[in-house]
This record gives structure tokens, C-alpha cells and sequence, in this order.
């Protein structure tokens, strides 16, 4: 089978933002004409905020709509533009917890970890404990603070469900090293993943930008308008009937990106009870493996390539597909 490149010609520019991660844009459908803007925005937020705090954000001006300042009783209406930067949380001292680690590498400027489906990789709105960071400040003395108190050490991070290495920094010097290389993509990042069909393709690429749905604004989408440029390589592993076992490449690290891009070209992945069809695989969340990640030692130049296997519920459905 040949190659294909599956792409959208019209891409937006990079925000110019520095904090851009953290704002959010998003056109008001009809769906939601009416609704006040506190409402709108305290569910809009990825990881669940009060409505008590969206109206404090309103007061200082975090939240514009059509560029301009509202109350928090403001009612949207249909074609409104509402652009919300959060401020910096408020930093609690976050509790050392005596987790398990599944460490795969550790020295004094990094920590490679394998980290299992269920676990979120720091606190966050409704997830303060039982968190990687919660485990590797009771595991390492010391971790970088370049992320501030809630995500020491964090220099990127992969979903609650899925599994697989993350990489750590220990110093600050580590850290600026590891988020320079990811922005500059020279990180490898190589997924493993079930998806639903039977993809036409042995290669491709996914090209497409990804912003919040503005139907559902905890949900991401493929969107132009205020969507970040992203892109993501698959290529065909095995062929299962009505599944297919990818691997995926990340050229850029969009939050949700191969789960969106996925869903996008009409392959969703299994089990993703988010982007996903109706459960059809015993898995509690999706069939997404970050199998493999390789950056550059940031103190000794060192090319470093990491490779862990498929956790044991994933093997477990593909041998029922291989055997049924």
C-alpha cells in the first residue's frame, strides 16, 4: 500500500502568547447562547475550576469576551468570542506520597519513568494526591522548580489513561535543556496504539490543527480557528480484523493529539472513552502506549533512547484479537 499525507491547507500561525498552553479561545455556538460567562468558561476548564474562581478570573480581566471585559452574569450569545487566561494557581505544598515508581533510568539530572493507566502526572483540579509528582518528590530530594510547586520536575506529560515513559528533570539546568529539545522537536516519541478499522494506509501523516470543541470545551477538536499547529506520523504495525495496531510519531505535543487526530481520520483509538466509539475492548481508558522516548542528556551530550513494553491489559487484548 502506498503512502499518504493527510493534512489541512489552511494552518494558523503559532500563538504569539508566551503563556499560550494556558489561554484558551473559543467561538460561542448556539448550543450555548444565553449561558452566563462564568458558567461557560468554570466548564470549560480541562481539569475543573469553580465558578467562585472564574468570577475572580473575570474581575482581574483574565476573561475577555469580543476583546472586552464583562461580569461574570454577562449572557453569551451565538458568535461570541471568549478568550480566558487563567492566572497562575495559587501553589500549596504538594505531599510527598510513597508510591511505586516504575523506574526505567535515574540520575542526578533525570528520571525516565513507566508510569501505569489510572495515574495523572501532577495535581491538578480534583487530583492532588496520588500523582508522579506526589511520587517522585517522596522518591527524589530534589526536583526542578521551573514549573513552580504544583508540577516540579514536569517537563511534559502524557494522559491519565494512557501508559508509558515520561521523562523528568532534577535540576533546572535539565529541565531548560529537555523543554529546549521538545520545542525544537528533536525529542523521539513513539506510540504504540489499537485503533479502531482497518486503516487503507501503511504510513501517513496527520497534519491538522487542534483547538478546544467549541460544542464540548472539554473536549479538543480539529479546528482552524484557534487551533495550534499539529502533527503526528503513524505507520502500520499489524492488521487485527477490525482493529489496527499503529505506531505513532509526534512531531508536535498537543494536548489529546493522536487521540484527536485519530478520531479525525475516522479511526478512533480503542477503548478512549472520551474520542472514542462505545467500549468494545476490557480496557479502562485507551489503547495508547508511549513506548519509546530518546532526547539528549542534558549535561553530557549523551543520546539516550528508551523502549519499555506494552502493559500487561493491552498485551492481553491484542492475544484475544490475535486468537479469536
Amino acid at each position: 500500500m502506498e503512502n499518504i499525507r493527510i493534512m489541512t491547507v489552511n494552518r494558523l500561525p503559532e500563538p504569539m502568547n508566551p503563556h499560550a498552553e494556558e489561554t484558551f479561545e473559543l467561538a460561542v455556538s448556539e448550543d450555548f447562547a444565553g449561558e452566563r460567562i462564568d458558567k461557560y468558561v468554570a466548564e470549560s476548564v480541562e481539569d475543573g475550576v469553580s465558578r467562585t474562581q472564574v468570577q475572580d478570573w473575570i474581575k482581574s480581566g483574565a476573561v475577555l469576551v469580543n476583546g472586552r471585559s464583562v461580569k461574570a452574569n454577562y449572557k453569551l450569545a451565538a458568535g461570541d468570542v471568549v478568550t480566558a487566561q487563567p492566572p497562575e494557581p495559587q501553589e500549596a505544598a504538594i505531599e510527598p506520597e510513597a508510591i511505586p515508581l516504575d523506574i526505567v533510568y535515574e540520575d542526578e539530572d533525570v528520571i525516565v519513568l513507566n508510569k501505569p493507566r489510572g495515574m495523572v502526572v501532577h495535581p491538578a483540579f480534583g487530583h492532588t494526591s496520588g500523582t508522579v509528582v506526589n511520587a517522585l518528590l517522596h522518591h527524589c530530594r530534589d526536583l526542578s522548580g521551573i514549573n513552580g510547586v504544583l508540577r516540579p520536575g514536569i517537563v511534559h506529560r502524557i494522559d491519565k489513561d494512557t501508559t508509558g515513559l515520561l521523562m523528568a528533570a532534577k535540576n533546572d539546568r535539565a529541565h531548560a535543556s529537555l523543554a529546549e529539545q521538545l520545542k525544537e522537536h528533536t525529542v523521539v516519541r513513539r506510540y504504540v496504539a489499537l485503533a479502531h478499522g482497518n486503516l487503507p494506509h501503511d504510513h501517513g501523516t496527520i497534519e491538522a490543527p487542534i483547538g478546544r470543541d467549541p460544542h464540548d470545551r472539554k473536549m479538543f477538536t480539529v479546528t482552524e480557528r484557534g487551533g495550534k499547529h499539529s502533527v503526528t506520523h503513524f505507520s502500520v504495525l499489524e492488521r487485527l480484523g477490525d482493529y489496527t495496531l499503529l505506531e505513532l510519531r509526534l512531531e508536535t505535543g498537543r494536548t489529546h493529539q493522536i487521540r484527536v487526530h485519530m478520531k479525525y481520520i475516522g479511526h478512533p483509538l480503542a477503548g478512549d472513552p472520551v474520542y472514542g466509539r462505545a467500549k468494545s475492548i476490557p480496557l479502562n481508558g485507551q489503547a495508547l502506549h508511549a513506548a519509546v522516548l530518546g532526547f539528549e542528556h542534558p549535561r553530557t551530550g549523551e543520546r539516550l533512547l528508551f523502549e519499555t513494553r506494552l502493559p500487561a491489559d493491552l498485551e492481553d487484548v491484542l492475544h484475544r484479537l490475535r486468537t479469536r
